[in-house]
């Protein structure tokens, strides 16, 4: 009761925090078909996400090769409704593309950078290289090649792929 009275007080809404609970345990143990469901759930009960529902979802997502696409749905969705993910979010989304290794999939990532640069959110690559710290270089040249192949004209772009390279 207590919990709840203070998630008032903090101005969250008690049903979006425990949607997000649910969806988070799921995740904890590697379900993520069972988060995705608990997800549609909360969207069928009239619950709104809120950030932090989107970045546990979305990152979680990524982790599984058979559904990241469903984490490229929900992050588009996120930025539809007017909020902004964080840089761990999309590179999330992103590297779980670059990870598939097939031109197919590279294609569609820089879609959705195409996407996410049209809806007036430029990915950081600055602090996308701080996210991706202790990853392996070729995974990270990947990335970085994909999300500044769409940042054209940036010198800042152009400095971080030579340092890359």
């Amino acid at each position: 009761m207590e919990l709840c009275s203070r998630t008032v007080e903090m101005g969250m809404q008690p049903m979006v925090v425990i949607h997000t609970w649910v969806i988070e345990a799921y995740l904890k143990f590697g379900k993520t078909k069972g988060a995705l469901e608990a997800y549609w759930g909360m969207l069928a009960a009239g619950v709104a996400p809120n950030s932090y529902t989107y970045t546990v979802l979305v990152k979680g997502l990524t982790a599984d090769p058979n559904i990241f696409g469903e984490a490229k749905k929900c992050l588009l969705e996120m930025m539809e409704k007017g909020l902004r993910p964080n840089a761990a979010t999309y590179t999330a989304v992103i590297e779980s593309f670059a990870k598939q290794g097939d031109k197919a999939s590279e294609e569609e990532c820089k879609e959705l950078v195409e996407v996410m640069i049209s809806k007036g959110f430029v990915p950081n690559a600055k602090t996308m290289m701080e996210v991706l710290k202790g990853r392996p270089k070729p995974v990270i040249r990947k990335i970085m090649n994909i999300v500044l192949s769409k940042l054209k004209g940036s010198s800042f772009a152009r400095s971080i792929l030579c340092k890359l390279l």
